[in-house]
């Protein structure tokens, strides 16, 4: 049975452009996490199935690390760890875990966090975290994009959902309201967003619901009352009136409009207050 190893001896003969890049087989008592470094947040369940893996043998890809006068911090591979430490305490000899070098610089190790493979993957406010991270170095949007592989506009609006308020942000985490509903309703309703988002959520779940919907988080005045509004004031002529114009209208013409005109106010009532 050959190996990577011995196919790589052979290059010569073979003539493969594999290269080496060496892993170290690093003991657990000399690892260490950094308290809030890691842009996700540790999930027991995740932890549990690197547990299992570790028990059972199977492949557990390595950890990026970097040595520090602490000791040796891990950049990526959180819940690797956690999940060795747990298949320890369970009965399961781990002295040593299998780690590589990281280098760069912090902006590359934030990076790293978000666009790693390995790990589980980020929520939108773990991923917004992230960003924020990377701003506050005094990266700018576009540079954030590039950094992390995204587009512009995703950095933006991830860093807007952290804008949004404690309690839509709350709703966004406990999974009630998506990330996306929670900024157009921030947008839509400003200061005010978190308390519309409560009224409607309690609607939501009176009604049976889990998740308050972008429809019912933000409902729009009717199209077919606003396509007949056009279709009232289609054939409307005008005719000078001081400085302005008005329009001419019959009376049940006029009816209808003012009507319609009146199911728009109740339906934006509150806004200009907001």
């Amino acid at each position: 049975m050959s190996s990577l190893s011995l196919h790589y001896k052979g290059k010569e003969k073979n003539g493969t452009e594999t290269t080496v890049k060496k892993t170290f087989l690093v003991p657990l008592a000399e690892l260490y996490i950094e308290p809030g470094y890691n842009v996700r947040e540790i999930d027991q369940a995740h932890i549990e199935e690197f547990r299992d893996a570790y028990i059972s043998g199977e492949f557990v890809p390595p950890l990026a690390v970097q040595v520090t006068d602490k000791g040796i911090k891990i950049i990526d591979g959180h819940h690797r760890y956690h999940g060795a430490l747990l298949a320890t305490e369970s009965g399961t000899e781990i002295p040593r875990l299998e780690c590589k070098d990281f280098s760069g610089t912090e902006a590359d190790r934030i990076a790293f966090m978000v666009t790693s493979s390995q790990g589980k993957p980020l929520t939108s406010l773990e991923r917004a975290a992230a960003y924020q991270r990377l701003e506050n170095q005094g990266w700018s949007v576009s540079e954030i994009a590039s950094k992390v592989k995204r587009s512009v506009a995703d950095v933006d609006h991830h860093l807007q959902l952290l804008n949004c308020g404690d309690e839509l942000i709350s709703m966004v985490k406990a999974g009630e309201v998506a990330p996306t509903t929670a900024v157009a309703m921030a947008r839509e309703h400003g200061p005010n967003a978190g308390n519309v988002a409560s009224e409607q959520m309690a609607k939501a779940k009176a009604a049976g619901k889990t998740k308050l919907s972008r429809s019912a988080a933000m409902p729009q005045f009717s199209a077919s009352r606003a396509r007949r509004l056009v279709e009232l004031l289609f054939s409307a002529e005008s005719f000078p009136h001081g400085d302005a114009s008005a329009l001419v209208l019959s009376q049940n013409i006029e009816f209808e409009v003012m009507a319609i005109l009146e199911e728009y106010r109740s339906h934006n009532a509150g806004k200009d207050s907001q």
